[in-house]
């Protein structure tokens, strides 16, 4: 992530606000780099090996996450985008600590 690059979450009370940009039906699961959408919002791209169909995408998504940032499947809630590519996640946790993390994870 530059500095130039907004963040694309944002830490709250009770954990951290991620947004996403998923792709489904990738040729493997990994994260991607920050898009800056037209609208000026920062989301994390990240690719799943999963189709979208029946929840299968999003479900491997929470497990993804939930993997990397070493919390439970129940920590990590979509709360808005469910059938959509773009989607608001929260994980339940320390979100400065999170957010460190995700950090580390962003730059190699």
């Amino acid at each position: 992530m530059t500095p130039d690059t907004p963040a694309p979450f944002a830490i709250d009370a009770d954990g951290l606000r991620l947004a996403v940009r998923l792709t489904p039906k990738a040729d493997r699961t990994a994260l991607g780099r920050v898009v800056v959408g037209a609208d000026g919002r920062a989301a994390l791209g990240l690719r799943v090996a999963a189709p979208p169909v029946e929840g299968a995408a999003n479900a491997v998504l929470v497990a993804f996450l939930a993997k990397s940032f070493g919390l439970r499947k129940a920590d990590v809630t979509i709360l808005s985008g469910a059938t959509s590519r773009l989607k608001l996640l929260h994980l339940a946790g320390d979100g400065a600590g999170l957010a460190a993390r995700l950090t580390a994870l962003l730059d190699p």
